[in-house]
């Protein structure tokens, strides 16, 4: 596609939204399956139900622009993706393991913001209120996705500092409740 205006440009952001949504639709389980945290796993599992419907979201702009949904693969997407799914292949005790998918989930919900930002933005300046409704929606649940994986990351990520402690690299054990950080622990976010 030739991108000759603003008009053009919105267009092939939407496009790349919605496939970016549609990559992550077929990730998010295998993300979820591989979280040993049940917390983090139910977490996952709201957002791609979540996410399935930021994709019907999109359609609905498409329509109403009479415009086809399908563009270009979303390359920024499938760069973090690949990230993601590298880290599910590693072996690493399973504590660490959630703190290293809270922090792909979390370089996933970045793009989302900035490019569900981003696109809002185009459709206000467009003149096109609804699109711009609908996304701003899509981009407050991005917002608040994020800011569950903080909360998440804050316990997890103490836990992790822990679970080494003492044993072989590799040795992990299953751990499915959030650990209490110890005292004198200092609490940071993931992002």
């Amino acid at each position: 596609m030739t991108i000759n205006s603003l008009q053009d440009l919105y267009l092939e952001q939407l496009r790349d939204l919605y496939d970016a949504e549609n990559q992550l639709i077929k990730a998010l389980p295998k993300m979820a399956q591989a979280a040993a945290s049940e917390e983090l796993r139910t977490g996952i599992e709201e957002h791609l139900e979540q996410t399935k419907e930021h994709a019907e979201r999109l359609e609905k702009i498409f329509e109403r622009l009479e415009q086809k949904a399908k563009g270009e693969k979303c390359k920024g997407m499938e760069g973090l993706l690949k990230e993601g799914s590298d880290i599910l292949q590693e072996d690493m005790p399973e504590t660490t393991k959630d703190a290293a998918i809270i922090a792909a989930a979390q370089k996933v919900e970045h793009y989302e913001i900035a490019s569900y930002g981003t696109a809002r933005t185009y459709a206000e300046l467009l003149g096109n209120n609804e699109a711009a409704e609908l996304l701003e929606q899509t981009l407050e649940e991005e917002k608040e996705t994020d800011q569950k994986l903080t909360g998440l990351a804050e316990n997890i990520n103490v836990e992790a500092s822990e679970e080494g402690e003492g044993q072989e690299p590799g040795e992990g054990q299953r751990r499915t409740e959030t650990a209490k950080p110890r005292a004198g622990s200092r609490k940071r976010p993931a992002a």
